[in-house]
């Protein structure tokens, strides 16, 4: 994989502005729009609760919600919260009381800190001060992601030790692996060219979803009856200056897109204005491999070694 210029650097500063140039190649691309309106992005406020540091919101700076983020794991475990998913990083919703006496529902996610990635963590930022990173580089963008409230980190003598990234709880929203397996007859003709724009867009705007796989995007309708797409796992998401062509194609041979619709799909990704044998060509091939590395993971069972040997 070709690497291109980063517009921000790796380090422990998880604000770093990042901005990105418009690629002077790619395919025809239409921003994609904000569900609710354009919204002005305030600067982040250090975070100190307890042992830990981070960054925070402003909207969210709230003294009841600084306090109960002390302490992290009471906050995991308190009543009402719901475990979303349980393995390498856990995923919980909980609620979070703010003096006003408003309640809001959380995402928390806990991210593993041992082994090879504990010891990156050293010279790099932590997962969640990454997903922090990428969330922001979307809301920056108006790409729709649950709206980040904050991330936080304790180390110990430099390693990260624990660390946790909040996001507001998104509802209304479907997996889009639920549309590819389960669909209407017609429905992936629509679904297809919008799924497509937003990628573009997102492409165009500089960002790389590093596992832009099926359960990482979710879906609805809005009003009007058009798709609204939005993203997960952000610690996956890079920021670039430009994306050349083969890295963009590249990029979409996670997505579970039915292989008799793989061609019309990539058509509608470069503006319906035809698709070179090239990047057909590239898609395939890859796609071919991606497929073949999945499965030899299933059969030799390397991430339930990793987790054994404590390497991830």
């Amino acid at each position: 994989m070709t690497k291109n210029s980063r517009s921000s650097s790796p380090g422990h500063d998880p604000i770093q502005p990042i901005m990105a140039s418009p690629g002077n190649s790619g395919p025809a691309v239409s921003s994609p729009a904000p569900a609710t309106g354009p919204e002005i992005i305030r600067p982040a406020h250090p975070l100190k609760a307890g042992r830990f540091r981070g960054f925070i919101r402003p909207q969210y700076r709230d003294a009841l919600l600084l306090e109960a983020l002390a302490c992290p794991q009471r906050l995991l475990q308190s009543e009402g919260a719901e475990i979303l998913r349980e393995g390498r990083n856990k995923v919980v919703v909980v609620k979070a009381a703010f003096s006003t006496g408003e309640k809001k529902e959380f995402v928390i996610k806990e991210f593993s800190s041992h082994g090879i990635n504990k010891l990156k963590t050293l010279v790099e930022p932590s997962k969640a001060a990454k997903a922090w990173r990428g969330a922001m580089a979307l809301v920056e963008r108006t790409i729709e992601t649950p709206a980040p409230v904050a991330f936080l980190e304790r180390r110990k003598r430099g390693f990260v030790e624990e660390c946790y990234f909040l996001a507001e709880r998104t509802i209304g929203f479907d997996e889009i692996r639920g549309c590819f397996l389960n669909h209407r007859p017609g429905e992936l003709d629509a679904l297809f060219p919008a799924l497509a724009r937003h990628l573009a867009a997102c492409h165009e705007a500089g960002i790389l979803h590093r596992d832009l796989s099926d359960g990482n995007i979710l879906l609805r309708k809005n009003t009007a009856g058009d798709y609204v797409f939005t993203l997960l796992d952000t610690n996956r998401i890079r920021v670039y200056k430009r994306l050349s062509t083969p890295r963009r194609v590249k990029n979409l041979i996670r997505l579970g897109i039915p292989k008799p619709q793989q061609r019309y799909f990539l058509e509608q990704y470069f503006g319906g204005f035809g698709l070179s044998p090239l990047s057909w060509l590239w898609y395939r091939l890859n796609k071919d491999v991606f497929g073949v590395y999945i499965g030899l993971k299933k059969i030799l069972r390397l991430k339930k070694l990793a987790r054994k040997l404590r390497i991830q």
